[in-house]
Order: C-alpha cells, then sequence, then structure tokens
C-alpha cells in the first residue's frame, strides 16, 4: 500500500474542523462510553499505519484497495479476532461517512466487503475453579469494614449474576425488584438500546447482596459507593467499572487467587452453569448473549472436558521391558 499516495493538501479539510463532519468523530461517538476508547486507540492505528493524525485523516478518499491492504498489513501483525476489530471499526466509519453524504453507496458496500480473517485462537481470559471463587469471598468476609460486604456483593453480581463490570456500576436500588425469599429479582439495563433482562441472585449470593443493603440502606441512587482507605464510603457516589476492576485484582490478592478480571467471573458463570447441565440457551439468556455462537466462546469447560474425554480411551499397550 501506498501510504501517502491517499492523502492529498485539499483532502485534510474534510476531516479537519467541525467533529459532526468528522465521520471517525461520528462514528466514535455513536459507541458507548464503554467501548469508545478501545476503537479510538484501535482508529488510531489505522492512521498510523496510513501514516496520518486520526484527527485529520481524510477518511472518504480510502477506496476498496487500500483496505484490503490494510487488512493484509494487519495480519501480519496481530491474530485473527485483532485484525476483524479493526476491519469493523473501519467499516464504522465509512458507514458514517456515507451517512453524512461524504461518499457514495458503491464506495462504502465495497469496502464492506474487505472480508475479515479466518482462523481460531485459544479464547481469552480464564474460568475460577470453586476454590478461588471461596477464596475471594472469604477475603471479603474477613474484612469487617462496609467495603467488605459491599465486595462480596460486587463479585457475587459477577459470577452468580453474570453481570459485566459496566452493568454492575450502573445499577441503582430501584434495579432491585424484589426479593421471594428464595431469590433476589434485579433488572439489568443494557448499553445504548435498553435492553432489559431479569436476573435472579440466589443462596449465598442473595445474602451477599442482602448484608451490604443492611449498611447501604435503602436511599435512591446507585446500588454500589466508591470507598475511601480504611474501608470508608462516600456515600452517593456511583463506583465506575475500573474501580470494579480494581476491587478485584486487590480481594484476589488478598484470597490467594491467580489474577482475574471482572469478565473471568462471567465466563466463570457460563461455564459453570453449562457445567451444571442448564441448557445452553438458558445460559444465553442469563448472560445477556443474542446469539448461542457468543455464549459457545464464553465456555472455559474445553480443556477439562477434553482430558475427561481422553481418559474414556483406552490403547492396549504394554510398556517395553528395559
Amino acid at each position: 500500500m501506498a501510504d501517502r499516495a491517499i492523502i492529498t493538501t485539499e483532502d485534510r479539510a474534510l476531516s479537519a474542523g467541525q467533529s459532526e463532519t468528522n465521520p471517525a468523530a461520528v462514528y466514535l461517538a455513536s459507541l458507548r462510553p464503554t467501548g469508545r476508547a478501545t476503537m479510538r486507540s484501535t482508529l488510531e492505528k489505522v492512521a498510523d499505519l496510513v501514516g496520518m493524525p486520526l484527527d485529520v485523516l481524510p477518511w472518504p478518499q480510502l477506496q476498496y484497495e487500500h483496505v484490503a491492504a490494510l487488512r493484509t498489513k494487519l495480519a501480519e501483525q496481530y491474530k485473527p479476532a485483532t485484525v476483524n476489530k479493526y476491519l469493523c471499526a473501519i467499516r464504522g466509519v465509512m458507514r458514517a461517512a456515507w451517512r453524512l453524504g461524504q461518499i457514495d453507496a458503491e464506495q462504502y458496500q465495497r469496502i464492506a466487503d474487505v472480508k475479515g480473517v479466518t482462523g481460531s485462537t485459544l479464547p481469552a481470559g480464564r474460568g475460577l475453579d470453586s476454590g478461588e471463587v471461596k477464596g475471594l469471598m472469604e477475603a471479603c468476609s474477613n474484612d469487617p469494614t462496609p467495603t467488605g460486604a459491599r465486595d462480596a456483593a460486587i463479585i457475587s453480581m459477577g459470577y452468580a449474576g453474570g453481570l459485566r463490570r459496566a452493568e454492575i456500576a450502573s445499577l441503582d436500588v430501584s434495579n432491585i425488584l424484589g426479593d421471594d425469599g428464595e431469590a433476589i429479582t434485579i433488572k439489568v439495563v443494557k448499553g445504548k438500546r435498553n435492553k432489559e433482562r431479569m436476573v435472579y441472585l440466589d443462596n449465598g449470593a442473595r445474602l451477599a447482596l442482602l448484608d451490604w443493603l443492611a449498611i447501604r440502606g435503602d436511599e435512591p441512587g446507585a446500588l454500589f459507593w466508591s470507598g475511601r482507605r480504611g474501608g470508608h464510603l462516600v456515600r452517593g457516589q456511583r463506583l465506575t467499572g475500573q474501580a470494579i476492576g480494581d476491587i478485584l485484582t486487590k480481594r484476589a490478592e488478598i484470597g490467594g487467587v491467580e489474577p482475574c478480571t471482572p469478565h473471568d467471573l462471567r465466563r466463570s458463570f457460563v461455564s459453570d452453569l453449562l457445567e451444571s447441565g442448564v441448557d445452553i440457551s438458558t445460559v444465553a439468556n442469563m448472560a445477556g448473549h443474542e446469539s448461542v455462537e457468543t455464549t459457545r466462546r464464553y465456555d472455559r469447560r474445553g480443556e477439562q472436558a477434553k482430558k475427561r474425554a481422553a481418559k474414556t480411551l483406552h490403547v492396549p499397550y504394554r510398556r517395553r521391558m528395559v
């Protein structure tokens, strides 16, 4: 790819200036805040490969052959999933350019036709075993401060409810719809499309949330408050998604658990439900997945299941006498 051949001086103004006419800015503004930083970083890498800063790159000059060349260059450096993320970002920007009237439908369709990279890699993240979940909860139970109760409820939400960190951070007290004595019902709202699902916390997860609510009280607002040194809470101040990740890192260290992320709790939620015999369609609904294929990608039982299956095959071989 001739990196600078598509850039001309008179085209710089096409992307510079007001953000409402910059297709990259329009695309990024359409994303949820939790994904915006990631995709901006992705687009900055694309702009770097082209040889210009993101904010002045004239996206409407991008043609099919340029995107195809970018795909080839990216495939030399990254795994298929990462390359496809870059291509998704490019398509998003070019769709915005088309909607802004900066390119025609034919140009956009040709770029959209650049196929993703196929291939498979080992899944990211990991699942936690029962001992690790116990270690996390004990690290919270052994903390007599209010943050101990708060963190136990947060970890319960991630593991027993399968909530994403952003979903946990966005919960208000009003999202708790009731407690029938067996399970607490929580309404979870995801993303800009306001997709709703019901989550049920049973047994120990229910008890952890009840203990936190006894400390927090029933005043309206954020369900989980941020904390300060010494285990003190800042009343009414909502936790961030980053803070939830930091909480899990801290509790894992205290509990002697290998490093893990909030999404590892979610992976464990999916894997353990499937291991217990819950059908994959129900698990997908509980996790808020639109497709069972997404749910399959969360399943971290794979290697252990293959090890168990290998034990069922017998080869009648006798060791040689040395």
